[in-house]
């Protein structure tokens, strides 16, 4: 009896999505040093979004929406870590989610803290 083989083909399709969503209120210095982020004071959004070219979308909404600094932008790995004062990282992040979420259809976290 002769078996018939079937042929799979498997894609990656990435959801749209913001994976992650967190402030880190009171960063310690050494947190600071050990994401390069050292120029920078305040506390810390962090972001994951996919797909990843919507980390420069973000990047560009939070420097419009609040007093906040881009400490780190990866478009490859949709990572995005911003600093300022808590207030101004909260309403980046709100801004953030209202843009991808409520008008481009992204799927929502909530935001986190610590």
């Amino acid at each position: 009896m002769e078996t018939e083989k079937q042929r799979v083909i498997q894609e990656y399709v990435p959801g749209k999505q913001v994976t992650l969503a967190h402030i880190i209120a009171k960063p310690t210095d050494e947190l600071y040093e050990k994401l390069g982020l050292v120029e920078l004071s305040g506390s810390v959004g962090v972001l994951t979004i996919t797909p990843s070219e919507a980390a420069i979308i973000a990047g560009d909404l939070a420097t419009k929406a609040a007093d906040i600094r881009i400490g780190f932008i990866d478009r490859f790995n949709g990572s995005l870590f911003i600093a300022g004062n808590i207030t101004a990282v909260e309403s980046a992040l709100k801004n953030i989610l209202v843009l991808l979420c409520d008008k481009m259809g992204y799927a929502r976290t909530e935001i986190t803290r610590t």
